[in-house]
């Protein structure tokens, strides 16, 4: 199939499968330049790996999210995202950076507070920093110089994606309570690997783009409703309204050239009990996980397809408390000395009633716990929760379940950078999307529809349609990017 081809009737169409947010970012952003667009979803929902479910709790009907999601002021493109589909104010971000980080490693907890204050970069943590207590007075100095350093390293430098993190913080005179105290404590829950296990390059972006950029780049936002309403039901309304046709329920089957004069591709799609059907179109973009590109992709769309297998993932366990009172009097905090890393209080948006209050635990780097049994992960975080929240030692448990995601995030170790393909193939008119593509970013909310802006810009691009010349939206003139 030929350029030539995809300028004919098939290129007036294009298919995107997957509706997680590179999905339908992708197609929103095809659809706004002409193009005729369908999104396939193999789920009866979209919003991907983010999403909500009701469940019947013993404490009264809730809806919970599959985990915790945050997301960063700099994280333009997924800010650009809850704008389109009208959830702007649904998740809204802190005035400013502020992080409990409670300490129950010693012989009492400890508070600290990583906040910034309205100075230019590096002065805006300066404060913080010289007051953060888990942390000696020669550890904060040494934090200092290696922050100072880290900002004059290029993540996108290809010789940083073969070094581990860990290595580069030791060599900077970091010691093992600072990495555990500051660097692993963002680093886990934005890369999903501590620092030995990260490529420097990626853990260079967070932190040089979210705390070394602008001084509010690292202020912190999450979804104050179900993340269904934003990423399911308003997306979906959003699609719509634009003229995206959206099929849920139905799986392609596979993707190859169409037998016709039009040119292009040939989608064959199972829709449920309806059996197989086919789709026509010029351009397909598969935002779908590595795995199931490697499945679908036709015949020399990439040099080495084998190299998508070699992407792994890294899980992410969520842990649901929800207590017959209320423990917990801030809206999240982050932990030392304990399992525990991230705490949430999901009441208000879960719709829990009647004085109770539900709290989320987020647990990034969960190889050893993803698949212990429920029973052993209530023995073992229970009592956690009472070392954090002393109120918590009185109270009843109401409800106690886990979420898992066993392919969260791809594994951002060393060398991945050289696997992540970028969203143009070899095949005219077949584009990949996807927070493990080559964005530049860790799997985040930020590296998703940044990934389905691309394919949809490089799309466009191929097809001659006129289009905006910045292939990733909300980033003019701003700075570039949780789970």
């Amino acid at each position: 199939m030929t350029a030539d081809e995809l300028r004919s009737g098939a290129a007036r169409r294009a298919v995107v499968l997957g509706g997680g947010l590179a999905g339908m970012t992708a197609a929103l952003r095809l659809v706004e330049a002409g193009v005729e667009t369908t999104l396939v979803e193999t789920r009866p929902r979209l919003g991907g790996l983010a999403f909500s479910f009701r469940r019947d709790s013993p404490a009264g009907p809730l809806t919970v999210d599959n985990g915790q999601h945050v997301y960063l002021r700099c994280c333009t493109a997924y800010r650009w995202f809850l704008d389109r589909v009208g959830a702007g104010g649904l998740a809204p971000l802190q005035d400013r950076l502020d992080v409990p980080v409670l300490d129950v490693g010693g012989t009492r907890p400890r508070l600290a507070r990583l906040r910034r204050a309205a100075l230019p970069v590096p002065l805006h943590l300066a404060a913080s920093l010289a007051g953060y207590r888990h942390l000696s007075a020669a550890e904060r100095g040494a934090v200092a110089r290696a922050a100072l350093a880290l900002k004059g390293l290029d993540p996108e430098d290809p010789a940083l994606d073969a070094v581990d993190f860990g290595t580069w913080l030791h060599r900077h005179g970091q010691s093992a309570r600072a990495v555990e105290a500051l660097w692993d404590l963002v680093g886990t829950a934005t890369l999903n690997a501590r620092a030995p296990q990260a490529s420097l390059g990626l853990a260079a972006k967070v932190f040089r783009t979210g705390l070394l950029s602008e001084p509010g780049a690292a202020d912190i936002g999450w979804a104050h409703v179900p993340l269904g309403d934003i990423h399911d039901d308003l997306a979906r309304a959003a699609l719509e309204a634009a003229g995206v046709r959206t099929l849920l329920r139905t799986r392609a089957r596979a993707v190859d050239p169409a037998p016709t004069e039009d040119g292009g591709w040939r989608i064959t799609v199972d829709r449920g009990g309806s059996g197989a059907s086919e789709l026509t179109a010029g351009t397909v973009v598969f935002a779908v996980p590595q795995r199931e590109a490697y499945r679908l992709l036709p015949a020399g769309a990439l040099a080495d397809p084998g190299r998508l297998l070699d992407i792994g993932t890294a899980p992410i366990l969520n842990v649901h408390v929800v207590y017959d009172r209320t423990v917990l009097r801030r809206p999240f905090f982050a932990a030392l000395g304990t399992p525990v890393q991230w705490v949430f209080d999901r009441t208000a948006a879960s719709g829990l009633t009647g004085g109770g209050q539900y709290l989320a635990l987020s647990q990034s780097v969960a190889q050893g716990e993803i698949d212990l049994p429920v029973a052993a992960l209530r023995e073992r975080y229970l009592p956690e929760l009472e070392r954090l929240l002393p109120a918590a030692a009185g109270a009843g448990v109401q409800d106690f379940f886990v979420t898992r995601e066993r392919t969260a995030t791809f594994d951002p170790v060393p060398g991945v950078g050289r696997l992540r393909p970028p969203a143009r193939t070899l095949a005219p008119g077949i584009l990949l999307a996807g927070a493990w593509t080559a964005t530049g970013w860790p799997a985040t909310m930020e590296s998703a529809v940044r990934s389905g802006a691309n394919a949809a810009h490089e799309a466009l691009a191929s097809l001659g349609r006129p289009h905006s010349a910045e292939p990733v939206p909300g980033t003019e003139g701003r700075a570039h990017e949780h789970h």
